[in-house]
């Protein structure tokens, strides 16, 4: 997590490659309490505007969260953590993130849908936001 601009905006950083794997025989329990405790520290961090970066770099498929999981999160927060999302930075988006979000598309709302931004490079990531608030894990730098 970190802060941009004058009124420390904050910046939701959510590395896939620490998620969960799949074949964890209690995997739906624990990316539900995941997903109770990003919602929770969301609603607590976020007063003003915001941006979440999704790192997908270094993660597995089978780490990677699935349609059902994502839908249920969009669903569930809150009309004002929606609209204050300023923008929901994809870095390293693979075939398949791309090939998931355009299939869902034509189901989320186009206001959402233009927030969303694909970064290829880290280095077009510091360009689009200050970095010197933001850890990325070095499993990703690499």
């Amino acid at each position: 997590t970190g802060y941009y601009g004058d009124g420390l905006n904050a910046i939701i950083v959510f590395a896939a490659c620490f998620l969960p794997d799949s074949s964890r025989t209690d995997y739906n329990y624990v990316m539900e309490n995941l997903f109770l405790y990003v919602i929770s520290t969301l609603e607590l961090m976020v007063a003003e505007d915001y941006m979440i970066v999704y790192l997908n770099g270094a993660t597995p498929r089978r780490r990677m969260p699935g349609l059902g999981w994502m839908k249920k999160c969009y669903q569930m927060i809150d009309r004002r953590l929606r609209k204050n999302l300023k923008s929901f930075i994809i870095v390293h988006p693979s075939w398949f993130i791309r090939t998931i979000l355009a299939v869902t598309r034509p189901f989320i709302s186009s206001k959402f849908s233009s927030k969303i931004q694909y970064v290829n490079t880290l280095a077009e990531l510091r360009e689009m936001i200050p970095m010197e608030y933001v850890q990325i894990p070095d499993s990703i730098v690499k």
